[in-house]
């Protein structure tokens, strides 16, 4: 395992799917998917599998520096990919990933794109799944049907090949639109051999449900290292509204947002020398301790931006043959094994301040096909040279007219 050396306080989102809250305004409409097939149990279940990849992930994209993603974002937009995996790569894809079986993945995606897309007043929230086809290639219908029902992903036909700039602008300004700007240029060119590109993108903004007040805002040392102090600018606030949870090695505080549905968990490690990343396992063991309290709180303010080309994360993780051509089996997009993921890429936005939080995050997959090899059929009379590489001094030189004969 890779060591925790990012800010020294771990953050979490933690979207709680329970609860409810008063909406003076209508919400904004979006188009329900099919949930009825959808259990609390199979809910619970999906659930598991993405916060047990967010803490797998989490060695694999520690660079030392400040981490944040989206396992949400991650995970329903492999998941889509998935839909279409059979064989060894299928195999591979829900292990890392811990897929449950399609009759509980399928309606328990439904039914979280539901739960965070119902809207409220009280903070915004939202998700969207797309795809975009290359417009002359053949895909199955049903595997486009399967997204659209259970994903809401929309499929879009666009020229790769021919039109590529305008395919790539088309893809970032959907990114765009739905994080409300805050994920810009998450794609840089695309190659021609693409056939598929599969996008999810969530948005967020809250207010803490106990704002910081700016006046109580001072510069205060944070300690990258136990000797290494910076200066940030730190905010305080004695809090009625958090909850608070330890252990020998750990301090856990939860922070509402407004309606008291979101919450961000902050994991501290107790002794600054400790850098290893928490477990799953450690991280419900201190939430199911929360209990509220009043506390002295002590958060920086921060801002930062994240991306991630995870192709070798998710290599490393254990799904090698989903990037590997020939070898991928995505016949559930096209009947063929024609496709393979030539590129998985996460990039994502927060920023937290005395009113709350922004956060933004998008995920692309990008499918392609192997493009032709460049040709080089030597079948007519020809001209060799052998040269010596240093000085290019040529050695020999000849040419080929008859290769059967011996003269």
């Amino acid at each position: 395992m890779k060591k925790f050396l990012a800010i020294a306080i771990l953050v979490l989102f933690v979207i709680t799917l329970f609860g409810c809250t008063d909406s003076p305004t209508p919400p904004a409409v979006f188009n329900s998917l099919d949930d009825s097939e959808a259990t609390t149990t199979g809910v619970n279940e999906t659930v598991l599998a993405n916060n047990q990849f967010a803490f797998d992930l989490f060695s694999f994209v520690d660079n030392g520096k400040n981490v944040f993603y989206s396992p949400y974002s991650i995970s329903t937009a492999l998941a889509m990919t998935y839909e279409g995996a059979k064989g060894q790569t299928a195999t591979e894809m829900q292990n890392v990933f811990h897929f449950p079986e399609s009759n509980i993945l399928r309606p328990s995606n439904a039914k979280l794109y539901n739960l965070l897309n119902e809207g409220t007043n009280n903070y915004e929230l939202k998700t969207a799944n797309a795809l975009w086809a290359q417009k002359d290639y053949v895909f199955l219908q049903d595997y486009f049907d399967i997204i659209k029902k259970y994903y809401g992903g929309e499929v879009t036909n666009l020229d790769f090949v021919n039109e590529n700039a305008q395919a790539v602008e088309t893809i970032n300004s959907w990114v765009e639109e739905q994080t409300n700007d805050k994920i810009k240029d998450i794609l840089s060119d695309l190659s021609p051999e693409t056939r598929l590109v599969l996008a999810n993108a969530i948005y967020f903004k809250g207010q803490w449900l106990d704002k910081f007040d700016v006046a109580n805002t001072k510069p205060m040392n944070f300690r990258k290292t136990p000797t290494e102090p910076i200066t940030v600018q730190m905010m305080n606030q004695h809090s009625k509204e958090a909850s608070y949870s330890k252990n020998e090695d750990w301090q856990m505080l939860k922070m509402p947002y407004k309606g008291d549905v979101l919450s961000m968990i902050v994991m501290l490690p107790k002794d600054e020398t400790n850098v290893s990343s928490p477990t799953l396992q450690e991280y419900n063991e201190l939430k199911s301790k929360l209990h509220k309290r009043e506390i002295e709180i002590y958060f920086p303010k921060f801002k930062f931006e994240t991306k991630y080309l995870m192709n070798d994360a998710l290599f490393e993780m254990g799904m090698p043959t989903a990037f590997t051509w020939p070898g991928a089996n995505f016949s559930g997009m096209t009947g063929n094994q024609d496709l393979f993921i030539s590129q998985v890429i996460h990039q994502t936005f927060i920023e937290v301040d005395e009113e709350g939080t922004e956060a933004a995050a998008a995920t692309v997959v990008v499918m392609a096909t192997m493009g032709m090899p460049l040709e080089f059929k030597a079948d007519h009379p020809f001209y060799f040279f052998i040269q010596e590489k240093t000085t290019g001094e040529i050695l020999f030189m000849g040419k080929v007219n008859d290769p059967t004969s011996g003269n």
